[in-house]
């Protein structure tokens, strides 16, 4: 086992003295030799699906609660459920891209044999196989898949081309946290159909890993690292908060459920169910990056401005 370095270890935060980064990894490393799951052999995907079950939580639903949501009938509002749980899925993708290509950068200068390497390899394994899995999801659920706009698609570019490593981790607890605690809430749903609660299921159990492992690099990273680095990692995350809120559902999926798109976007904005729907999503992630010193200055105000900070 490569030693970690001591000056490293004995980093503090607000949050008490930094864990020793092989002994994470090595953790880590223990969990997906027991919990990893093929979704390809794991679920049955040839099953049918159930009619009337939903294929996300209603509450849930970015237009729950609205008045547009009271005047559409029972088959539509499972219609509109069937197509966020696509968007979804297809933002899961893309956001899981991205990942993959910045643990890529993180390791790259990093010895290959350390557990803190072979765990960051390990991830990327489970983040294609997600992909894989929401793709194959929206394929089964006779969907469109649902791209980001072509400006967030390229700014995402951006991002990859200039995060610094905190800002990579920060990032990446921005996208898997708040789908995680939907997807907690979705997988024991009885309600939901049975394939979606076998996808959120695995995804929830092997995300649990990927949170932590990001949660520990983002607090070494934010102990240790030099001023315009924290600096710039908090505009960055800010910025991401907002892109992130705005690209969460598609809005060709209310077209194609047959409502008036522009309504539907603004009821959704206008939303306070929505608006503590995802702050509650958020809520873990913000305090959290409160703590270690992220939410601060012009970072904090983007966050604000993106909904998700209550």
């Amino acid at each position: 086992m490569t030693p970690s370095n001591p000056v490293v270890s004995q980093l503090r935060d607000a949050l008490g003295p930094l864990k020793d980064r092989e002994q994470v990894a090595l953790r880590l490393l223990e969990s997906s030799a027991r919990h990893s799951f093929d979704p390809d052999t794991e679920l049955d995907w040839d099953a049918p699906l159930v009619d009337g079950k939903w294929f996300w939580p209603p509450e849930l639903l970015s237009l729950y609660g609205t008045p547009l949501w009271r005047t559409m009938s029972e088959e539509q509002r499972i219609e509109l459920s069937r197509h966020e749980a696509a968007s979804l899925a297809s933002l899961g993708i893309w956001f899981e891209l991205i990942l993959m290509q910045l643990l890529v950068r993180h390791v790259y200068d990093k010895p290959a044999t350390s557990a803190h390497v072979r765990y960051a390899l390990t991830e990327i394994a489970d983040e294609c196989r997600h992909s894989k899995m929401f793709a194959r999801l929206i394929e089964r659920g006779s969907t469109p898949a649902y791209p980001v706009s072509p400006l967030h698609h390229n700014l995402a570019r951006v991002l990859k081309t200039v995060s610094t490593t905190p800002g990579s981790f920060a990032c990446t607890l921005l996208g898997e946290e708040i789908l995680d605690y939907m997807q907690r809430l979705t997988f024991p749903d009885e309600r939901v159909q049975p394939l979606v609660r076998g996808v959120t299921r695995i995804h929830v159990v092997e995300e649990a890993r990927h949170v932590r492992y990001a949660r520990e690099e983002l607090r070494r990273q934010m102990a240790g690292c030099p001023r315009w680095e924290a600096s710039l990692t908090r505009l960055s995350c800010g910025e991401a908060a907002r892109v992130f809120s705005v690209a969460f559902v598609n809005p060709a999926v209310y077209t194609n459920v047959g409502l008036d798109r522009r309504e539907a976007v603004a009821q959704v904005r206008a939303s306070g169910h929505r608006r503590e729907v995802m702050q509650a999503g958020a809520e873990r992630l913000t305090g959290f990056l409160g703590d270690i010193g992220v939410l601060r200055g012009a970072g904090r105000r983007l966050w604000r401005s993106s909904g998700l900070l209550a």
